[in-house]
């Protein structure tokens, strides 16, 4: 099965339901040899690293658990070299998942 249509989909509602939450949208599908953050944006002073998971059913588990350890330590990873290349260290960082089940989006702020 392609999943791939279902999580470009996916990503596309959660940058627009963060635009419409005010937040400015740094980056999308920031990629290096280290891995990829789905979504880099503001939020007031604050630099937000997002994953976004989405899925049209729950046969293999709710979106929000395919963020699994290995996964958390794949985005810290990528956002440090991110803001280290950016020269970002004296910013406020937080890490957030958006999950998108049946068309709802739940947003987890400060997720791990």
């Amino acid at each position: 099965m392609n999943t791939k249509p279902v999580g470009v989909s996916g990503e596309l509602k959660a940058k627009e339901y963060l635009i419409k939450q005010g937040y400015k949208i740094i980056a999308t599908n920031y990629t290096t040899k280290l891995g990829e953050i789905d979504i880099i944006a503001e939020d007031g002073d604050t630099i937000v690293f997002v994953e976004v998971k989405a899925r049209y059913s729950v046969q293999y588990g709710l979106p929000r658990e395919a963020v699994t350890p290995y996964k958390q330590n794949k985005v810290r990873t990528v956002a440090t070299y991110y803001l280290r290349a950016n020269n970002l260290f004296n910013r406020k960082v937080r890490c957030d998942v958006i999950e998108i089940l049946y068309d709802k989006l739940h947003h987890f702020k400060n997720a791990f």
